[in-house]
């Protein structure tokens, strides 16, 4: 399985724009997929400079509702003609950052014929699975971080249901792609238990502290092989470093085999 980072918050080197948001581009059993689209169309030309064709995903997923991830989506369906994409159906619900900033995506794309509304699990092909996790018990819910939905006219915390991972499982290896880990990544570990997780922890606003060791030594305690990015924070990142032994940091333009 190959993994490339098209968009993220910082780049591997100076060929390559950054931007906050993320969008990866995976191949596994020889087919080609798109996990979200960033923040704008600075995807496309990452995958350019990368010899990548995104016309030739063959389905695209968006791991939940919000800007950084699904505004891309519109660059996406011009440049590829066939890929299914795959979000929540409460994907385009109103999503926001306080009670001015909308984060949410662009209502109209929710009519796209190329859109398929996900469940709670969907089958998209062998070995391949999302799940949306929305009733598992969460035993460390760190709180909605100032993030609302909107339910009948007033803003509310927001519970993340239009939040899911994608599973894939290749050569007996369990890989799990989650976009911020917004139900909390260390209940994401504990239902899934994956060999793999790849995408952000949404630690970014958090302090450098010994409840962030906490976390960092929850995490280690399983034996996943972490690859962050996007929402962790930099120096998140290089603080649970000090205590997680198979923590990695995927940059724009980088990719990894695993």
């Amino acid at each position: 399985m190959q993994i490339t980072a098209l968009a993220e918050n910082t780049a591997i080197d100076g060929r390559f724009g950054s931007e906050h948001g993320l969008s990866l581009y995976i191949e596994t059993r020889g087919r080609k997929l798109l996990f979200d689209m960033g923040q704008t169309g600075l995807f496309l030309e990452n995958a350019k400079k990368l010899g990548i064709d995104l016309s030739g995903v063959e389905l695209a997923v968006l791991s939940h509702g919000h800007y950084d991830h699904g505004g891309g989506l519109a660059a996406f369906l011009e440049v590829n003609k066939r890929a299914k994409v795959y979000a929540s159906r409460y994907a385009f619900e109103p999503h926001y950052h306080g009670p001015e900033k909308y984060i949410g995506l662009r209502p109209e794309l929710a009519g796209s014929p190329r859109l398929v509304f996900a469940g709670d699990r969907e089958e998209l092909g062998p070995g391949m699975t999302l799940y949306s996790c929305s009733r598992e018990q969460r035993e460390r819910d760190l709180g909605s971080f100032g993030l609302q939905t909107r339910e009948d006219g007033v803003l509310v915390p927001d519970d993340f249901r239009h939040e899911q991972y994608l599973l894939l499982e290749e050569d007996g290896r369990r890989v799990l792609f989650s976009g911020c880990s917004h139900k909390g990544v260390m209940d994401i570990v504990r239902w899934f238990r994956p060999d793999v997780l790849v995408g952000g922890f949404h630690f970014s606003k958090l302090p450098l502290d010994e409840k962030l060791e906490e976390y960092a030594r929850y995490l280690d305690s399983f034996p996943t092989e972490y690859y962050t990015c996007h929402c962790t924070g930099m120096a998140q990142f290089e603080y649970m470093g000090r205590f997680m032994r198979r923590l990695h940091y995927l940059a724009g333009g980088e990719s990894v085999s695993i």
